[in-house]
C-alpha cells in the first residue's frame, strides 16, 4: 500500500499536527474587507454588509467596507484605475473578507461579479486570496432561496479561499430593515452573528499559517523541476 513510485520524493513534504501550531501568533486585529454588490440607494446587501461591519468591529477587528460605485466594468478600464486600484489594495490589505450580494434573476448581480472579477488570482509575486478566509451572505427579495451564496462559495473556492461552513440568506429582505437601514430583531440578524463570529474564529485559526495550508505538492513538483533545469542549463554553459 506504500508503493509510489511517481512520487517526487524531493518535492514530498513531511506533516505533522505540529506544522498547524504557528510558532508566533499575530497580534495585531484581524483585517477583514466587506464587498456588498448593489448600488441601490436602499441597498439590502449593503445593509446586511454594515450589519456584518459592526458586528465584526465589536468581535475586535478592523473593518473596511469597499464602495463599488465607480467601479468599471472588467476590461473596460486599465488596473491602475483608481477604483480598481484601491480594491485590489484592500484585498491585499485583508486577512478575510465577506462577500454579501442580493440575489437577482436567480444569480449574483453583476456588481458582485465585477468586484470579485476584478481580483486576480496573482498580482505580481504576491497572491492576494489565497489562504484568506471567506463568508458569504445573500439578499432575496421574495422567499429564501440559496442560489448566489451557492455561486459565491464556487468563486470562493475558484479563489484560492477559505470559505466558512456557515452563511446568511435573508428573505423578503424589504421586511427586514427600518427606516434608517438597522436590521431588525430575527432569526435571520442571530445567524448572520453566527456567520460573523465563525469568521473571525477561522480567520484566527488560519491567518498565521496561511502559507503552510496552501502549500502544494504539484507546484512543489514544478518548482523543483525550474530549478533543475536551470541548474542543468548553468552546468552545461560552464563546460561548454
Amino acid at each position: 500500500m506504500s508503493d509510489t513510485p511517481n512520487l517526487n520524493e524531493d518535492a514530498l513534504a513531511p506533516l505533522s499536527p505540529e506544522a498547524l501550531s504557528p510558532s508566533r501568533r499575530s497580534s495585531h486585529p484581524l483585517r477583514l474587507l466587506i464587498l456588498y454588490g448593489s448600488l441601490r440607494e436602499r441597498s439590502f446587501s449593503r445593509f446586511c454588509a454594515e450589519e456584518a461591519g459592526r458586528i465584526l468591529t465589536r468581535f475586535g477587528a478592523e473593518v473596511r467596507i469597499y464602495d463599488p460605485r465607480g467601479l468599471p466594468l472588467v476590461d473596460a478600464a486599465d488596473p491602475d484605475h483608481p477604483k480598481v486600484a484601491e480594491l485590489r489594495g484592500l484585498v491585499t490589505w485583508c486577512e478575510g473578507m465577506v462577500w454579501s450580494s442580493p440575489e437577482r434573476h436567480g444569480a449574483m448581480t453583476g456588481v458582485m461579479k465585477t468586484q470579485i472579477d476584478w481580483i486576480p488570482l496573482s498580482l505580481g509575486g504576491v497572491r492576494p486570496t489565497q489562504g484568506k478566509t471567506l463568508a458569504v451572505m445573500q439578499v432575496c427579495g421574495g422567499s429564501q432561496s440559496f442560489n448566489t451564496v451557492n455561486q459565491l462559495r464556487i468563486l470562493g473556492r475558484w479563489m484560492r479561499l477559505l470559505t466558512i461552513p456557515n452563511q446568511s440568506s435573508v428573505a423578503k429582505a424589504w421586511d427586514e430593515f427600518d427606516e434608517s437601514g438597522r436590521m431588525k430583531p430575527s432569526p435571520y440578524y442571530n445567524r448572520i452573528v453566527d456567520v460573523m463570529e465563525e469568521l473571525v474564529k477561522f480567520t484566527w485559526l488560519t491567518r498565521d499559517i496561511r502559507d503552510h495550508l496552501v502549500d502544494r505538492y504539484s507546484e512543489r513538483v514544478e518548482s523543483h523541476g525550474d530549478l533543475s533545469k536551470r541548474v542543468n542549463q548553468a552546468k552545461a554553459a560552464q563546460s561548454a
